[in-house]
């Protein structure tokens, strides 16, 4: 146990000693944020006030701005759980091309326990980094105005990221464990880094691409933690339209299903509930392809 302890110990301090992967693994949600502040922001809201003048509706433009900023924050979630857990899990392939895991093989430790303090470096990483980068944002968006949101939904919404951070890592270090070399873990990383806002619907919503492609970008579990983030962060704000504007509840059904705030495989919208089962058999699976691969692959000398 103590050199389980020690080796995620050691994992979690390359990372967070590291400045250069924190910002690259940052990288992609600063992109998403500076995209949104450029245009999408206001492409956004001028597609939501185009549904109020159809609608006739009487709904300020300060509320439609508390609705973009919440998608701009799950945009930024979504992809955080995608580069940050890679970031920390290329310790592993540097290791293993730096011949580190020579030494890792002279230790008493099992192969199991080897794979698993990897995933848990990256996962304590992922969680700590999303989280804080959560708590500004909603810091941020409660300076802008009432979000409607209680305690309880804020603890809510900390849960799904630690689920999120504990099913995204498992899922990206399966693929991890395949790549022998650094060189080609950061060309995976770079092809990742610049797809992941589009297939968690961060710059263009889901809804807007084909149902074969819908399909595609719902099979990542940071998709469907995208979409429930998504729902609880705007939650309150929706509800109070509901109820205090005349007409609130069809705008507010309109608005979800234009900005995919439910995850949609082979035409059928998935609830919370389906999406938590399909993160978890997902980590499940992935749990077991981790250890058994690692097994495989690592050599005792």
């Amino acid at each position: 146990m103590n050199g389980f302890i020690g080796l995620t110990k050691r994992n979690l301090l390359l990372y967070f000693k590291d400045r250069q992967a924190i910002i690259f693994s940052l990288l992609t949600p600063i992109i998403i944020f500076v995209l949104y502040i450029l245009f999408l922001k206001d492409n956004y809201a001028d597609s939501m006030l185009q549904i109020v003048e159809t609608m006739h509706l009487s709904i300020s433009a300060k509320s439609i701005d508390q609705i973009v900023y919440t998608l701009l924050l799950s945009g930024i979630m979504g992809s955080s759980l995608i580069t940050i857990p890679y970031s920390c899990l290329s310790t592993i392939v540097k290791d293993k091309e730096t011949k580190v895991d020579h030494d890792i093989a002279t230790t008493p430790m099992k192969r199991y326990q080897i794979a698993l303090a990897y995933y848990t470096g990256a996962t304590i990483s992922a969680f700590l980094m999303t989280a804080l980068l959560f708590t500004v944002g909603l810091l941020f968006l409660h300076g802008l105005g009432n979000l409607y949101m209680d305690g309880y939904t804020i603890l809510q919404l900390y849960g799904l990221i630690f689920f999120g951070s504990i099913s995204a890592t498992a899922c990206i270090m399966v693929l991890v464990l395949f790549f022998k070399s650094t060189s080609a873990s950061d060309a995976c990383y770079g092809l990742l880094s610049a797809g992941c806002g589009f297939v968690i619907g961060a710059y263009i919503p889901l809804s807007q691409f084909s149902d074969s492609i819908q399909n595609v970008c719902n099979l990542l579990p940071a998709t469907h933690n995208t979409a429930m983030i998504r729902n609880l962060l705007s939650k309150g704000v929706l509800d109070h339209m509901e109820k205090t504007i005349m007409g609130g509840d069809m705008f507010v059904k309109e608005i979800k299903n234009v900005f995919s705030y439910h995850a949609t495989m082979f035409g059928h919208d998935i609830s919370m509930a389906q999406s938590f089962l399909y993160m978890g058999i997902l980590f499940l699976l992935s749990i077991i392809a981790i250890i058994l691969i690692y097994a495989k692959t690592y050599r005792r000398k």
